[in-house]
C-alpha cells in the first residue's frame, strides 16, 4: 500500500522525512492507517473551508508522521484479554501555520471522527492519538535536543510529506543540561500534582464531589505531564487525560497497571475522571459517587508512586551520564 499516494487529493508527495516503509505492519493495520490519514485530511479541509484570512487560505497539512510502537514495532493489540491493553496509532501532524495547532478550533471534529470510526462495525479497531505542531516548532525542538522529537526523527515513518517539509537532525543535549532540566520538570510538576491531590482529599472530606473530581483530574494530568517532561522534555498542550495516559504508557509499561481495564466499571470510572475537567465544573448532569471518587483517588495515588519512581530513575540515569562525562 502507498499511503503517500492517497493521503491528500490536493497535494503531491515526494521523498519521506525519515522513512516510509510500512511492510512490518499487517495489511489490516496498513488499511486502517490509510483510513486515518483520509479522515485527518477530510476533517482539516472542513475546518478550514470557509477561510477568510490570507494565512488561512494557505492552510495546509505539510506532513504526517507515525511514531512510537506502530512505527518501531512492539505494539500491543489485545483489547479482549484480561488487561484489555491496546497500543494507539500515534501521529505527528505538521501544519503550515502556528494558529492551525489550536486543537479546539481545528481538530476537535477530527478527534470525534476517530472515536466514531472506532464505534462502528467495520471501522477503526485501533485507537488514534495525534499531536499537532508546525514544522518550525518541531525543528526548534530538535535543535534543542528534546528527546521526544529526536525519537520521532530517528524511528518515525512518514505517511505524507510536502516538498520542503524536512526535519533537521537533532542536536544532542549536554548531560549536565539534560540533568538540570529533568530535575526541574520533576520537582515542579510532581509537586503541583501533589497539591491538587491534597485539594481532592479536602473536597472529598467536605462532600464536594464535583470539585473533588476536578481536583483529582488535575492531579492525574500533572503527574502525566511531569513524567513526559522528565523523560522526553516534551508534553502536549492538552488536558485530555486519555491522550496523556496513552503517551506515558508508551514510554514506560509500568504505567499500564495504574488503571485496571478488566471490567466495564473500571473503564467507566476512568471516563468519569477524564470528563471531570469540563463537566465537573460546568455540567449539572455530571454525577460521581463517593465510592467512585474513592476508587479513583486510590488509582491516582498509585500513579503518584509510579511517577515518583520513574522520574527518580530517569534523574539517576542522567546523573550517571554526567559523572561519566566529567
Amino acid at each position: 500500500m502507498d499511503i503517500n499516494a492517497s493521503a491528500s487529493p490536493t497535494a503531491d508527495c515526494y521523498a519521506t522525512i525519515v522513512r516510509s516503509d510500512l511492510s512490518h505492519l499487517p495489511q489490516g493495520k496498513q488499511r486502517e492507517l490509510e483510513r486515518v490519514v483520509e479522515l485527518l485530511f477530510a476533517e482539516f479541509q472542513d475546518a478550514t473551508a470557509l477561510a477568510q484570512q490570507e494565512w488561512k487560505k494557505q492552510a495546509r497539512i505539510v506532513g504526517l508522521i507515525l511514531f512510537w510502537s506502530y512505527a518501531k514495532g512492539g505494539w500491543v493489540d489485545e483489547p479482549h484479554t484480561a488487561k484489555g491493553y491496546q497500543s494507539d496509532f500515534d501521529l505527528l501532524v505538521l501544519v503550515s501555520h502556528e494558529k492551525l495547532t489550536d486543537r479546539a478550533t481545528y481538530w476537535v471534529k477530527a478527534d470525534e471522527r476517530m472515536i466514531q470510526e472506532q464505534a462502528i462495525s467495520g471501522g477503526l479497531s485501533t485507537p488514534v492519538n495525534f499531536i499537532v505542531h508546525t514544522l518550525a516548532e518541531v525543528n526548534d525542538a530538535l535543535a534543542q535536543g528534546r528527546y521526544f522529537f529526536a525519537d520521532i526523527w530517528r524511528d518515525g515513518i512518514a505517511l505524507y510529506q510536502t516538498e520542503g517539509a524536512d526535519l533537521i537532525p537533532p542536536r544532542p543535549k549536554a548531560p549536565g543540561e539534560a540533568l538540570a532540566l529533568a530535575k526541574e520538570y520533576a520537582e515542579d510538576w510532581l509537586l503541583s500534582a501533589r497539591e491538587f491531590l491534597e485539594n481532592y482529599r479536602f473536597n472529598l472530606e467536605k462532600g464536594r464531589a464535583n470539585n473533588a473530581a476536578f481536583q483529582l483530574h488535575q492531579a492525574a494530568e500533572r503527574f502525566y505531564h511531569g513524567i513526559l517532561l522528565t523523560l522526553t522534555f516534551y508534553t502536549p498542550h492538552s488536558h485530555r487525560l486519555s491522550l496523556l495516559r496513552s503517551m506515558a504508557e508508551q514510554i514506560d509499561k509500568r504505567l499500564v497497571n495504574v488503571w485496571p481495564r478488566e471490567t466495564r466499571v473500571d473503564r467507566a470510572c476512568f471516563e468519569k475522571l477524564k470528563d471531570a475537567y469540563i463537566k465537573a465544573r460546568y455540567s449539572k448532569h455530571y454525577m460521581v459517587s463517593a465510592e467512585e471518587l474513592g476508587w479513583l483517588g486510590e488509582r491516582v495515588e498509585v500513579l503518584e508512586r509510579v511517577a515518583a519512581e520513574i522520574c527518580a530513575e530517569r534523574i539517576e540515569d542522567l546523573a550517571a551520564g554526567v559523572r561519566t562525562d566529567s
